[in-house]
């Protein structure tokens, strides 16, 4: 049995590309995989705190010099750690804005990048990713499209970094499916959307 954590980031609803691939993704995941469980967090809707000062002094300093402040602070970041923990597979939905994500997705990356949770200093200085074995399918609905080999690549900043961070706690196996050039007109949105479709269907077929 694996059990699977979707997120969506959208702050859309029914209107969002990134949520309605996702959610037929999963349907249809759960569909060939009774089995399988989910857990669903909405972070479009339902945003995650920023990182605060009260964070950061409880991220750094034994749970018994807490205030009350760093206390819950660090409940909630325990929590989405632990949920992220507890996944096999990751199913995000992440809309691009202005070549990279929207801001409520950079508070959840940072409440779960944590020290010694989901990675590591190692006493040569180097880090380590403690979230190893895991697979990731990663959607993104952007406007326009930057195809490697072109000079719109390097406006860029979204993939690039969703893979450095994820692979930086350990997480490599990820399977990342665009559906771009969402403003190219309807035949455009049409088409990207039928491809990242087929895409989402090809890796679900060998997962």
């Amino acid at each position: 049995m694996t059990h699977i954590l979707h997120l969506d980031a959208s702050p859309r609803g029914d209107r969002s590309v990134s949520r309605t691939l996702a959610k037929e993704f999963v349907s249809d995941w759960q569909a060939a995989h009774p089995e399988d469980t989910v857990t669903y967090r909405d972070i479009g809707h339902n945003p995650v705190p920023f990182v605060s000062e009260a964070w950061i002094a409880g991220a750094f300093t034994p749970p018994d010099q807490h205030s009350p402040e760093s206390v819950e602070a660090m409940r909630i970041s325990d929590q989405l750690v632990d949920e992220f923990l507890a996944a096999d597979r990751y199913v995000f939905s992440v809309p691009m804005y202005n070549f990279s994500f929207p801001a409520n997705f950079k508070a959840y990356i940072d409440q779960i990048v944590r020290a010694g949770r989901t990675f590591s200093v190692e006493p040569d200085g180097s880090y380590k990713g403690l979230v190893q074995g895991k697979k990731m399918v990663i959607i993104t609905a952007r406007g326009g499209s930057y195809p490697k080999d072109t000079p719109y690549h390097a406006y860029d900043m979204q993939e690039p970094y969703l893979r450095l961070i994820f692979g930086f706690m350990g997480i490599t196996d990820i399977e990342v499916i665009h559906a771009d050039n969402l403003m190219g007109g309807d035949e455009a949105k049409a088409t990207a959307i039928a491809n990242a479709k087929a895409a989402l269907r090809s890796v679900a077929s060998v997962s």
